[in-house]
């Protein structure tokens, strides 16, 4: 299948299927349990030119807003972003190079955060920028300590 056959017919089923083949119940659970690939690995995973992240994004997209956990998805897409351009963790100082790599990597992460969010995301990069997290820092999930500080779960 090329990556353009990848969208024909009843894709979302599809991709429920494959991952229900996994072993998962849901996109999320699937995702939960590899946190620090970035989405193409995850996407791969589930079977080279099958889906596209795109699609992949929007089915975790779609459970987050069905069981209200947009902020834990958030999060969790941070976790793959970091590890994807820091995977030996966040720099020790932030030179002008390495200020510009994590505003790069904050700026992709803003762009797979739902419209509603955008400005708490935008409100964490700027913390991130102006109070580095320690040289090293690597979260592995959605639960790291200092994720769920700078973005609390929703509290309705």
């Amino acid at each position: 299948m090329s990556a353009g056959d990848s969208w024909h017919g009843n894709w979302p089923a599809r991709l429920y299927e494959c991952v229900r083949e996994h072993g998962y119940t849901s996109l999320t659970a699937f995702a939960d349990a590899h946190p620090a690939i970035s989405l193409v690995e995850l996407t791969e995973m589930l079977g080279k030119g099958r889906f596209s992240a795109v699609q992949v994004f929007s089915g975790l997209v779609e459970e987050a807003e069905r069981s209200h956990q947009l902020v834990r998805l958030m999060r969790g897409q941070l976790v793959r972003e970091l590890s994807e351009s820091f995977p030996n963790g966040w720099p020790a100082g932030l030179d002008d190079d390495a200020r510009l790599e994590a505003a790069m990597m904050l700026a992709s992460w803003i762009g797979f955060t739902p419209e509603t969010h955008k400005e708490r995301a935008r409100q964490v990069t700027a913390t991130l920028l102006a109070n580095p997290p320690p040289a090293g820092w690597r979260p592995l999930s959605h639960d790291d300590g200092l994720l769920r500080t700078l973005l609390p779960d929703d509290t309705a």
